[in-house]
């Protein structure tokens, strides 16, 4: 599972020209699921999201979780994540997981989140073509792999 995380001042969903959901202040996570990903994953990764210190300090360092600087979260899931460039110029996605596997996976990364992140959580839909809107802040931007947590 990866994740892309995004410190932003302000972010928005847009589907079929309607605003679908939005955020102040808070992480926007671009959320890839592949297909050996398992429970595990899920609940590593939610954590490490919630308890990641990338808010700014009174003294400017990134020092501070969201829970911290009373911030949000918006989860939008992101199969491109597990894009191969390796061959030609035409990227492979083979590696994500399909609907019926990564449709619990997300729905279920969103659950863990809500269990243990009290603040907003915002959405998209799994799979629509969704028109996201951020105002990135720093710019701050965070890769995480699950399987790279040892």
């Amino acid at each position: 599972m990866r994740a892309i995380i995004q410190r932003v001042t302000q972010a928005k969903v847009t589907i079929n020209h309607e605003v679908f959901s939005e955020i102040g202040l808070g992480f926007l996570v671009l959320l890839g699921i592949e297909d050996n990903d398992l429970i595990e994953d899920v609940q590593w990764l939610s954590q490490k999201i919630v308890n990641m210190r990338i808010m700014a300090d009174a003294e400017e360092k990134m020092n501070l979780s969201l829970m911290d600087v009373n911030g949000e979260i918006m989860i939008i899931s992101q199969f491109t994540l597990f894009a191969s460039t390796k061959k030609g110029n035409r990227p492979s996605f083979l590696q994500s997981a399909k609907p019926d596997k990564a449709i619990p996976l997300y729905e279920l990364f969103i659950k863990e989140t809500q269990k243990i992140f009290t603040n907003k959580i915002a959405i998209g839909i799994f799979g629509a073509d969704m028109k996201i809107e951020l105002l990135n802040d720093g710019p701050v931007t965070i890769f995480i792999d699950s399987k790279n947590r040892e």
